[in-house]
This record gives C-alpha cells, structure tokens and sequence, in this order.
C-alpha cells in the first residue's frame, strides 16, 4: 500500500461540496480535511502498490466538479 495526499483548490463556495463527493467518490480516498494556506482541502490516498499515482489523481480527483488545481505529495515512510 502507498499513501499520498493530494490538496485540492477549489472553486469559490465549492469546497464543502468537492470534500463530500472525495468522500463519496472512491474507496481510495480515506480522509479529506480542510486546510488553510493555498488549498481549501487536503486529500489522503492509499494507493495499491504500483497503483499509478498520476492516473489516479488526474482521473478520480482532478475531476470532481468544483476542483481547480491540485498538489500531490508522495510519502516513502510511516513513523508512528
């Protein structure tokens, strides 16, 4: 399993919206928070290994209705 976070930007008053259709939207997608900064969301992914990344976000997150840009991260290890 790999995880990532994607922030999201969304359109002005979107955002509650674009967070319950991530939520809705795919069982990859586990958490979605709202933020402050230049992103209204930040989106955690677990991802199959040798899932791809690109695809993934460009397809499932990227097109959500309300989503104007993205940021992926890529995590390589969990401490806990």
């Amino acid at each position: 399993m790999q995880t990532i976070f994607v922030m999201a930007k969304c359109e002005l008053g979107e955002t509650y919206n674009v967070a319950a259709a991530a939520v809705e939207g795919t069982e990859m997608i586990s958490e979605v928070y709202s933020i402050s900064g230049q992103y209204d969301l930040m989106i955690k992914c677990y991802l199959d290994d040798g899932a791809d990344i690109g695809h993934f976000v460009t397809s499932s997150i990227q097109t959500l209705p309300g989503v104007k840009d993205t940021f992926t991260m890529i995590t390589f290890k969990t401490f806990a």
